[in-house]
C-alpha cells in the first residue's frame, strides 16, 4: 500500500457488488438508501475527518492509503481540511476507543476501515448518533454507514483462482492444493474465498484449507508446514494464498521443505510480492489500484462532512448485514504476473524499475526485459 504515486484517473466498478443480509432475529435492518447524512449540516472547507486504518502489518495501509486520503482531502478543500489519524494495529477494542475519541474531539466525518466488521457495528452507532457520517473503507463495516468503497472482493477472489488454474493448466487435478485464505473476522476474506472457490471447485483436490489469523505472514508459514506435513511434499501442486503477506510467509515454508516450482498466488501487488514475482517465486498478485479507492473515500467523506449528496461519485448500491443500500464506489481489479508488470504497477507509478530490480533481482528482471 510510495507517497510519489501517481495514477491513472478514477474508475468505478460497474455491476452492484452482494452482500449476503444476514438473518438476524432481533437486529433492526437500517436503510443506507439515502446520499446525505441526517447528522451533517453544511460546512465549508475547513473540515475535520477522521481517518481509522486496521493494522500495520500489510504494507498498503501508511504507504499507500494514508497519504493518498490525506492528499485528496486536501485538493478538495483548498487545503484547510485535515485528517486525524490512528491505527488499530489489528485490536479491534482499541479500534472502537479510537472511534471514540474521535466522537470526544468532534470530527466532521469518520473514514473507518474496521478491524472486525462485526465489532464496530456499536461504535459506528455511537458516532451516527453524535452526528459523524462513517465511510467504511475497504471493508464492509457494519451498523448505520453512509458510504462504502472497496474493490469487488468476489471478483478479486475469482481472478486469483483463476490465475491459479492457468498456472496449473493440466496438472490441475494431480495432486492437491492448498488454501491460505485470510481473517475470519474480516468480510473481505470471506469474499475473496468465495470468489475463489466458484472457479476452483471441482477443477482442484483441496487438500488443506486454512482461516489465517490476523492475516499474519507467521500464521500462514505455520499452517503450511501443517499441510505440508499432512499431504506430503510431493502431493502439493499449487498454493492459493489469499495476499501477498502471507504469500511470502508460505513460500518461506515451502522452500524449507525444498519444494519448488509451485504456483502460489497473492494480492495488492506488495513490493515484495512483486519481486518474488519477478524471481518467479510467486506466480501472481492482484494489482488493486489504491488511488482511486482511496480518492473515493475522500471525496465521499468531504461530501458528507459538508452536507451534499453522493449521487456524483457513488453509482453504486451494497447491502451489509446491518444496512441496506449503502451508496457506495467499487473499483476494478487486475491479474498481475511478470508479463504486466511494466502495465500496471511501473505506469502507474506505483513502484519504478529500479524500486523493483535491486542486485539480488537485476538477473532476474533482465530475463523478462524489466529494465
Amino acid at each position: 500500500m510510495n507517497t510519489r504515486m501517481r495514477r491513472a484517473a478514477f474508475a468505478v466498478a460497474a455491476g452492484a457488488m452482494a452482500v449476503s443480509l444476514a438473518a438476524c432475529g432481533s437486529a433492526k435492518e437500517s436503510s443506507g438508501g439515502s446520499s446525505k447524512s441526517s447528522g451533517s449540516s453544511k460546512k465549508g472547507d475547513a473540515i475535520t475527518v477522521g481517518l481509522l486504518l486496521p493494522e500495520n502489518q500489510t504494507a498498503r495501509y501508511e504507504k499507500f492509503d494514508r497519504p493518498l486520503i490525506e492528499k485528496k482531502v486536501a485538493e478538495l478543500t483548498n487545503n484547510k481540511g485535515k485528517v486525524v489519524y490512528a491505527n488499530a494495529k489489528q485490536d479491534a477494542s482499541q479500534q472502537n476507543q479510537q472511534v471514540d475519541t474521535m466522537i470526544t474531539n468532534k470530527v466532521d466525518v469518520l473514514i473507518v476501515d474496521a478491524v472486525d466488521a462485526a465489532a464496530i457495528k456499536n461504535s459506528v452507532q455511537k458516532a451516527k448518533d453524535a452526528g459523524i457520517p462513517v465511510v467504511a473503507y475497504d471493508r464492509l463495516a457494519q451498523g448505520p454507514i453512509d458510504a462504502y468503497t472497496s474493490f469487488d472482493n468476489e471478483t478479486v477472489g475469482k481472478t486469483q483462482g483463476e490465475a491459479l488454474l492457468k498456472a496449473l493448466g493440466s496438472k490441475a487435478k494431480s495432486g492437491k492444493i492448498v488454501m491460505m485464505n485470510g481473517s475470519s473476522t474480516d468480510p473481505n476474506a470471506a469474499q475473496f474465498k468465495k470468489g475463489a472457490h466458484e472457479v476452483l471447485d471441482g477443477k482442484v483436490n483441496i487438500g488443506k484449507e486454512y482461516d489465517t489469523k490476523e492475516w499474519k505472514p507467521e500464521n500462514a508459514n505455520s499452517n503450511m508446514e501443517g499441510a505440508i506435513s499432512a499431504l506430503g511434499k510431493k502431493n502439493i501442486v499449487g498454493v492459493y494464498s489469499a495476499n501477498d503477506g502471507m504469500a511470502g510467509g508460505i513460500i518461506t515454508a515451502l522452500k524449507a521443505a525444498g519444494i519448488s516450482n509451485i504456483p502460489v498466488t497473492g494480492q495488492d501487488a506488495e513490493l515484495a510480492g512483486v519481486q518474488r514475482i519477478v524471481a518467479g517465486e510467486q506466480y501472481m498478485s492482484v494489482y488493486k489500484p489504491y488511488a482511486p479507492e482511496a480518492a473515493a473515500a475522500a471525496e465521499m467523506a468531504v461530501d458528507l462532512a459538508q452536507g451534499k449528496s453522493l449521487d456524483s461519485v457513488a453509482k453504486d448500491k451494497v447491502d451489509s448485514p446491518t444496512t441496506k443500500g449503502v451508496p457506495s464506489v467499487l473499483v476494478p481489479v487486475t491479474a498481475l504476473t511478470k508479463d504486466n508488470i511494466k502495465d500496471t504497477v511501473i505506469k502507474d507509478g506505483v513502484y519504478t524499475v529500479s524500486d523493483i530490480c535491486t542486485s539480488q533481482y537485476k538477473a532476474a528482471c533482465d530475463k523478462i526485459g524489466l529494465k
